[in-house]
């Protein structure tokens, strides 16, 4: 007994299957990857060496339209070859005429969807938008999307004032207040972490692709939101626009408490006292609050003592390494990719193939980028010496100290000894 398989994958929708996938002890297994030239062999080679079963997955691998597979059918069976559909209730010499009317409608059904599929993945390949609106600050143009001048520059601002002040909520407000333009917190967060604002598309298979039209936020304002955002996630909810420095930050190491900022006036006076508190203290009695300035000036003194020390002891200049790695590997895929058309134009490569290599290529750019962006930033030796500097801080406003603060500090543990105390800051690297 003579079996044989035949499968069929369009290269811009799937991959080939495994050949293990069928389960039986299979004689020869033809296989289609875009055009369905071994189709052709098949039946060919059954005309003079007919096989007793042809095993496939679906009957719509047969053609691209009901037309195709109806005729498909016809001259398999004409040989007086059995068909199983391994993946569908088909069996040619079970089939009803009931049961074939009815898959007939699904396949109907399927090829339709496959043709819009297809339709979708040829846009993709030509790094052409998705289907639908375009994002707030563009608007659709014939093959991609384009700055829309009068929103655009709302977008920009909305991504500064995050950049400088490191607070969603504070970034929508600030939107509300100079253009009256009201969007919501998750609006706000989808707005950060659009690749679209950073001149790339990202379809629904989760491929993106990189430089396709003009971006918003460039390459390195785009790494550090995603710096400031995953900073973010480590902080107790609504703290990280909260507006004093030191919230969300410190902890009692006595309760293991996170500390809230309360404040206290007195009555008839205009005067503020700020402390740090614990949030749910299980301690009896209750750990007793702390001033907020004392807190505030003990953590800047030790930040001028122990970051320089805690930066020394870091490994850079692997960061380094690895970020000069991945800057080259994108500059040896940039280089690939500007070769495409040459071997297009010498007939080493036909068009569709070239354009599945340049869609790959551009992937890959996608990805290496995206991991170079989480590396920390390589100039933190600099930036250590200059925050160590007593002067620095006392500069800064609380919104820009918090920005700081949050950067490199993970966690500001308060351990209490007596009456007195001690502080120990955590650092995130």
């Amino acid at each position: 007994m003579k079996i044989i398989a035949y499968s069929y994958s369009n290269p811009l929708l799937e991959l080939p299957p495994d050949s293990t996938i069928w389960g039986w002890e299979i004689e020869r297994i033809y296989q289609d990857l875009g055009k369905r030239i071994e189709l052709e062999q098949l039946l060919n080679d059954c005309q003079t060496e007919p096989a007793q079963y042809l095993l496939i997955r679906r009957l719509e691998e047969l053609g691209d339209s009901v037309a195709e597979i109806s005729e498909c059918l016809l001259q398999i069976k004409a040989l007086g070859i059995q068909i199983i559909a391994t993946e569908q209730a088909y069996s040619s010499s079970q089939t009803t005429d009931t049961n074939l009317l009815k898959l007939i409608g699904e396949i109907q059904k399927e090829t339709n969807s496959r043709r819009l599929r297809q339709g979708h993945a040829r846009n993709r390949l030509r790094a052409s938008p998705p289907p639908g609106k375009a994002p707030y600050g563009y608007r659709r143009g014939k093959d991609r999307y384009i700055l829309d001048r009068s929103t655009a520059p709302v977008v920009k601002e909305f991504f500064e004032q995050f950049l400088i002040y490191g607070s969603l909520r504070g970034a929508v407000r600030y939107l509300e207040k100079k253009y009256g333009k009201k969007i919501s917190v998750s609006t706000g967060r989808r707005w950060l972490t659009n690749v679209i604002y950073r001149g790339d598309l990202a379809y629904k298979d989760g491929e993106v692709i990189s430089d396709t039209h003009s971006p918003i936020l460039n390459r390195e304002e785009a790494a550090q939101i995603d710096r400031l955002l995953r900073r973010n996630r480590r902080l107790p909810p609504r703290t990280a626009s909260a507006p004093r420095s030191l919230a969300g930050l410190v902890v009692c190491g006595e309760c293991q408490s996170h500390m809230t900022i309360t404040s206290v006036t007195k009555r008839r006076k205009d005067q503020e006292y700020l402390y740090l508190r614990p949030i749910s203290c299980p301690s009896v009695p209750k750990c007793r609050a702390i001033a907020y300035q004392k807190i505030l000036d003990c953590t800047i003194q030790s930040i001028c003592q122990e970051l320089p020390r805690a930066v020394a002891g870091m490994n850079v200049p692997s960061l380094d390494g690895a970020k000069q790695s991945f800057t080259s590997q994108i500059a040896n895929k940039q280089e690939i990719l500007e070769q495409l058309p040459t071997l297009i134009t010498t007939g080493i490569l036909d068009a569709e193939t070239a354009e599945l290599r340049a869609y790959k290529l551009r992937t890959e750019i996608s990805q290496l980028r995206s991991r170079s962006s989480a590396l920390p930033p390589v100039n933190l030796k600099a930036l250590a010496q200059a925050v160590s500097i007593p002067q620095f801080w006392s500069d800064l406003s609380e919104s820009e100290r918090r920005f700081y603060f949050r950067e490199f500090i993970q966690q500001i543990e308060i351990t209490r000894q007596d009456k007195a105390w001690q502080l120990q800051l955590i650092f995130i690297f």
